[in-house]
């Protein structure tokens, strides 16, 4: 079993349709912190692409700042703002990587505006998505919790996992940073809701957030998600599929963000070439 899912292979691919032809300016939200910089950074050395403005929380110190000596790519005369508003209609996609409160916002603003917009953020709820739904005829969106290449490889290789071993007991372990607020990661949830999709599972009635005391034997329709916070760890997902005598184990680890933001621009360039529509990094990938 094999997946063209490499970035190089990706990007050849979609080359061959036209996708990276055109030249797209993208707005980045958040573009002072850690994620943004990258995206400037990935943005800045990418064919098709161009900063288009840079967007940070009102009254934060970088606001007026020149958004590509910010994220360390030289002068590009572009002043961060902290009004979308007023630097949106200059852009042709908007990427927020920020949190679900602010997205929600910035997907009604791209909605009003007639602009596509690529969202990372995690910790979404239902009734977030509930909204991205019914809004999809009249959006352009490429919603996922985790824009990497190799975890949306890791998703379908779970799903396929996840037929042949529906006997398995499973367990999920995902570590990430100190800082991170979410807990199980957005990718974390993904994970689960793909096994307990395979398996025929209510993830709601099956789902073991971590365990504590005795609790008497593992029940036997369990799906097991681990939560681990420490130190800088970018984000590891493993899932653990334990049978009679074996085990299998599929696992990611980020080295750095920039595979987070080189997916999101990869959206960026895919989205502008689609139809309304709220679509995942499964469709970017052509994983379907």
């Amino acid at each position: 079993m094999s997946y063209d899912i490499t970035i190089s292979t990706t990007i050849k691919r979609l080359s061959k349709q036209g996708i990276l032809e055109v030249s797209i300016k993208i707005l980045v939200v958040g573009c002072a912190g850690r994620m943004g910089r990258r995206i400037i950074s990935v943005i800045e050395n990418s064919d098709g692409v161009e900063l288009g403005a840079g967007l940070d929380m009102p009254g934060g110190p970088y606001i007026g700042l020149d958004a590509g000596e910010v994220a360390g790519v030289g002068k590009k005369n572009i002043p961060i703002s902290s009004n979308i508003s007023q630097v949106v209609d200059d852009c042709d996609v908007i990427i927020d990587f920020s949190v679900p409160s602010v997205s929600l916002e910035n997907f009604l603003t791209a909605h009003e505006k007639g602009k596509a917009i690529i969202i990372g953020t995690t910790g979404m709820s239902e009734e977030h998505y509930k909204t991205f739904d019914a809004m999809a005829k009249t959006s352009r969106a490429v919603i996922a919790p985790n824009m990497s290449v190799g975890v949306n490889a890791l998703f379908k290789l779970v799903s396929e996992a996840s037929k042949i071993l529906g006997d398995y007991d499973v367990e999920i372990v995902e570590m990430h940073h100190n800082q991170k607020v979410d807990a199980p990661s957005g990718t974390g949830v993904r994970l689960a809701s793909i096994v307990a999709h395979e398996m025929n599972r209510d993830l709601d009635k099956v789902a073991k957030y971590g365990r504590n005391g005795k609790e008497g034997v593992r029940p036997k329709n369990e799906i097991g998600i681990m939560t681990l916070r420490g130190g800088d760890v970018v984000g590891e997902h493993t899932v653990i599929f334990a049978g009679l005598g074996e085990r299998v184990e599929l696992t990611h680890r980020a080295g750095s963000r920039d595979n987070f933001a080189t997916g999101a621009v990869l959206a960026s360039k895919w989205i502008v070439k689609q139809q309304n529509g709220i679509y995942d990094m499964q469709d970017v990938l052509g994983l379907r």
